[in-house]
């Protein structure tokens, strides 16, 4: 149990920073953008393709991130220069970067026109590469010994990839925190609010689509790119699906945590996609569920997070007219009191 929720909590967090990436597009720009779905693959893509032909991780990362980002910026063109709505948009660009990323990975073999996976068994990663230096600390042993006298079993055999999951995303949340309260970032959560609002103070409202977008999908992509090093390959079929586990994500992480302001939202939304991964792995561990029901369960999880609050709310509110009934009912009765004691005194008085 502890080892399936670990790993859960693993690929959470590193799911955390795509679904950051879908927050800043269907919650800030209020924008349905189904690139996600083809933008993740070329993270996974991009970052694959270049470690296998000798490119240092990070630099391959860093490229994943930007190809991502052009991805985002092309459907914002689509959209606002080709007039193109908005889903249709996004559908577009998905359907392109399937063939496109089949061509990426096409590169990592000589001769190839496409590939529709990279293995990275054998490859240097990031995360293997901070598990040389991790190692060397001698955490996990410490950690795996105080929680085997806890009576535990079945440890992790590292919790350097955990530990620098946590680092990273806690450093983009600060980034994307920062972003969106700066004049440009509160310009993009406007326009998501009211378009025609930000252009009667001379905002060009394309650029802001086209720049969001573009962040949006570098999110994706770089959590694309993790993933693949993570799992140690890529594979053209690995993003479908991705923006329901966005969403799921974002819808979780707000029905429980709240929205009050950016910097809880950006939390929620961590936190959400976590308790995603940790309800899915434990349904997997049903008898009677197997990998295949996944895209099920993920339905129900998101069908369960929409509808729960939306419950929760009518009976919280059918709670607070009651109490006011109760109120008003209360102070009614408390003045006939007084009216009925100033009555009696007055005839008392006669």
């Amino acid at each position: 149990m502890f080892a399936a929720v670990f790993g859960s909590v693993e690929q959470g967090i590193i799911y955390a920073i795509m679904a950051l990436g879908v927050y800043l597009t269907f919650r800030v720009l209020d924008f349905p953008d189904l690139t996600v779905d083809g933008s993740f693959v070329t993270g996974a893509a991009v970052a694959a393709t270049m470690i296998v032909t000798g490119y240092p991780p990070l630099l391959a990362t860093a490229v994943a991130i930007f190809c991502g980002f052009i991805a985002g910026c092309i459907t914002g063109l689509l959209h606002t220069k080709g007039k193109i709505n908005a889903l249709l948009s996004g559908i577009l660009m998905m359907i392109a970067l399937y063939s496109i990323n089949l061509r990426i990975m096409g590169f990592s073999t000589e001769g190839s026109v496409g590939r529709p996976n990279i293995p990275l068994l054998n490859a240097e990663t990031l995360f293997s590469k901070f598990h040389a230096i991790w190692g060397s600390l001698g955490i996990d042993d410490a950690i795996n010994g105080f929680l085997s006298s806890l009576g535990l079993e079945h440890l992790p055999s590292t919790w350097g990839t955990l530990f620098l999951m946590i680092i990273a995303t806690i450093l983009i949340k600060i980034v994307v925190d920062w972003f969106l309260q700066t004049e440009l970032g509160l310009a993009i959560r406007a326009t998501g609010d009211n378009k025609k609002m930000i252009r009667s103070f001379s905002a060009n409202t394309d650029t802001l689509v086209i720049l969001g977008l573009g962040l949006s999908n570098a999110l994706v992509a770089f959590s694309g790119a993790l993933i693949a090093q993570y799992s140690k390959f890529s594979d053209i079929g690995m993003g479908i699906g991705m923006i329901i586990i966005g969403l799921a994500s974002v819808i979780i992480g707000e029905a429980i945590f709240g929205t009050k302001t950016i910097v809880r939202t950006t939390l929620a939304v961590i936190l959400g996609a976590i308790i995603y991964r940790i309800i899915l792995g434990l349904a997997l561990r049903v008898e009677f569920l197997d990998t295949g029901d996944m895209k099920m369960i993920t339905a129900i999880i998101v069908v369960a997070a929409l509808v729960l609050p939306q419950f929760i709310d009518k009976r919280r509110e059918k709670t607070r007219k009651a109490k006011r009934y109760a109120e008003r009912l209360s102070a009614r009765n408390h003045a006939l009191s007084k009216e009925e004691k100033a009555i009696v005194e007055t005839r008392a008085n006669q």
